[in-house]
């Protein structure tokens, strides 16, 4: 009789249902690691010995003595239902009665026109592009490292976001300052591009279906990246070596101490520019709809809490103390 194979260790079950479903490296990483400190949390037990009682306890831990935001707690629930459900297969009625934890509302922190200014005019060169796009735009972080350079359109003055937060993708404006310098960056990026060719490499990621399809579309000049990383590395997923975009770190960090060198009072990230941008179009005029479009809110009520940002202290009520 011959030997059966054996069967993969679980995280390894976890990763190659990631890739299955086509999620991202990011949320694979995120999703094994949950599943791991689950494990931890428990003594070992596997997951198959557990149930409601163990994710509700390994949740108000998390909350209670490690004091994680709502946020995490949730993206820790998210992993461990992707476990139980699509990893396990164990279809219980117990899943859907797992609390989520409720998020507390925060108003954005938004920046003045002039703080905006004044903050950009402290970024380095290297980020100074992606800064003022980010403001100029409306987009994510992520949204702005993982352009392509077909989603750049000059000749109609806008941009395609692919895929963004919910899987959709929008068109959002090409601010007229940004035009040159954006096209002189691409042509310092086609350089390397052509570079990269030269030594045998030129690749970079594509998503699974279209790279199947396309076998050869990775190395095309209008799939690469707007803002490609400084150097080559290796895909840990399958070992071919590319051009991936910038770290998104690499922007928090400068954004961080541009803030603390033009001595603002707030605290500043790569998404208060976006907070910016919505807020300063409103006072502009631009309607809540347009801006809902621009910034890809899949509900209008995500764009309204702007309109409270434009109220003065006190939504708006002049003090009776300012009267006298």
């Amino acid at each position: 009789m011959e030997n059966q194979p054996a069967k993969p260790k679980l995280l390894d079950q976890i990763r190659d249902r990631i890739r299955l479903k086509h999620y991202s490296r990011r949320t694979e990483d995120v999703y094994v690691d949950w599943a791991k400190r689950f494990i931890l949390y428990h003594n070992k037990r596997h997951p198959q010995e557990m149930g409601k009682q163990e994710i509700e306890a390994f949740l108000t831990w998390l909350a209670r003595d490690r004091q994680v935001s709502a946020s995490t707690q949730n993206q820790a629930k998210a992993a461990l239902l992707f476990l139980y459900k699509e990893v396990l297969d164990m279809t219980l009625p117990w899943l859907g009665e797992v609390e989520q934890a409720k998020k507390p509302r925060k108003m954005p922190v938004v920046l003045t026109e002039r703080e905006v200014q004044v903050l950009l005019s402290q970024l380095p060169d290297a980020w100074l592009l992606l800064g003022r796009l980010l403001y100029g735009t409306g987009l994510r972080l992520l949204e702005g490292l993982r352009l392509r350079v077909q989603d750049v359109d000059f000749s109609a003055n806008q941009i395609l976001v692919r895929d963004g937060k919910g899987g959709k993708d929008r068109v959002t404006m090409l601010p007229q300052l940004l035009i040159l310098p954006l096209k002189d960056h691409l042509l310092r990026v086609k350089q390397v591009h052509e570079h990269d060719l030269a030594a045998g490499y030129g690749e970079v990621w594509l998503p699974e279906g279209l790279a199947r399809k396309y076998p050869n579309a990775g190395r095309e000049w209008i799939w690469q990246y707007v803002f490609p990383s400084a150097r080559l590395s290796v895909d840990p997923r399958s070992g071919v070596t590319r051009r991936h975009h910038l770290d998104e770190k690499g922007l928090q960090r400068a954004i961080r101490q541009a803030a603390a060198d033009a001595g603002l009072s707030k605290k500043a990230t790569p998404h208060t520019l976006r907070h910016s941008f919505a807020t300063h179009l409103l006072q502009s005029g631009y309607d809540i709809r347009t801006v809902q479009e621009l910034l890809g809110h899949k509900d209008v009520q995500t764009t309204m809490i702007y309109t409270h940002v434009l109220n003065k202290g006190g939504r708006g009520v002049v003090s009776p103390l300012d009267r006298i």
